[in-house]
């Protein structure tokens, strides 16, 4: 009898014991070896930028973050500071992580067609965002109509500057596909105009100093200019303060884009023509949102197509809007972008 109450009790202590290591929580690792469903589990987006010496890359990176958590996911930012190959490491870095989606602001537009292919071979989504990678077949390309920011800014000087009037033009990066695309809709207008472009530049990298330095060299040559046309703001307040060592700022008509604060103020100030905003929260949110959805499996129906040079890719186009010294009062600052009190600082 005692045999058989010995044998009762070692099976009745085995079975609890098998009982407690089910419970979930509970043995060594069972928690962290438990996963979620699939469904449940959050969505990781990796984002790479190109640098963020342009101001308007931390809004575009805080807008879309915020977004996309409320949505439920997750993003990692990096930043390429203007390196190539720092940014085909970091995609590298998101395609061995395993993220859902990447999404990337280009520093080469013409060097990550490797990089975006061994990405779509590990099933992750690309989205190019605001400059289009080429040759790549990017599962979405969502930026402005670039074209219509160069179209806007050879109109403003076509419409400000006296017949037959010289322009000084200094684009942005020649690695930035959306410069091409904005020298287009800049150079259809100036070519049905009676104006002329007396010397065109580029900025590689984006680098600020080299509009001062144009525009510098330009008047040291003896070139005689009506009008400057920069790539973006940035560019413009390099352009501006060559102009005003030479007391040429309040004569000499200077466009820009990108809205950036100095510029708006230029705006007001009378030194500067020109910028084209771009409504980069509406991009941001837009991108965020769809990002998720695509990982999420929802068909997403893109607005338009572009060519990438080897593949027509979805491209979701948002509208660029004009600011002139007429229009900043309802679009800047009734729009939230800048408040009042910055874009009139110099003028009270």
């Amino acid at each position: 009898m005692k045999l058989i109450s010995l044998l009762r009790r070692a099976l009745l202590l085995t079975a609890a014991l098998a009982l407690f290591l089910t419970i979930p929580g509970c043995g060594d690792g069972a928690a962290e070896t438990k996963k979620e469903p699939s469904g449940e589990q959050k969505p990781l987006i990796g984002m790479s930028f190109d640098s963020f010496l342009i101001e308007r890359w931390q809004r575009d990176r805080d807008v879309f973050v915020s977004t996309a958590s409320e949505l439920g996911a997750e993003v990692n930012v990096q930043i390429a500071n203007g390196d190539p190959e720092e940014q085909i490491s970091q995609i590298e870095y998101f395609i061995q992580k395993g993220v859902d989606a990447i999404v990337v602001v280009a520093v080469d537009c013409y060097g990550l067609a490797g990089i975006v292919k061994k990405a779509h071979d590990a099933g992750i989504y690309v989205i190019a965002y605001d400059r289009l990678v080429m040759n790549a077949d990017v599962d979405l390309y969502i930026s402005f109509d670039n074209e219509m920011v160069g179209t806007m800014m050879a109109e403003a000087l076509v419409a400000n500057l006296p017949s037959g009037g010289n322009i000084l033009s200094i684009a942005g990066s020649p690695t930035d596909q959306n410069v091409a695309q904005a020298q287009q809709g800049f150079d259809a207008v100036i070519e049905q105009s009676s104006l002329h472009v007396v010397r065109q530049e580029y900025a590689p990298n984006w680098l600020a100093e080299t509009a001062y330095n144009v525009v510098n060299k330009a008047i040291a040559d003896g070139l005689t200019f009506d009008g400057v046309r920069c790539g973006n703001d940035d560019l413009a307040s390099q352009a501006f303060l060559a102009l005003s060592e030479h007391r040429l700022a309040s004569d000499v008509k200077l466009v820009g884009q990108d809205a950036d604060l100095a510029a708006c103020q230029r705006i007001v100030e009378g030194t500067q023509l020109m910028t084209v905003y771009k409504p980069v929260e509406k991009l941001a949110k837009e991108a965020a949102e769809i990002t998720v959805r695509m990982i999420r499996g929802e068909k997403i129906e893109a607005s338009t197509t572009i060519f990438d040079e080897t593949y027509n890719v979805p491209y979701e186009k948002l509208s660029p809007i004009m600011v002139t010294r007429d229009n900043i009062d309802e679009v800047i600052i009734d729009g939230g972008f800048h408040r009042r009190e910055q874009v009139y600082l110099n003028m009270d």
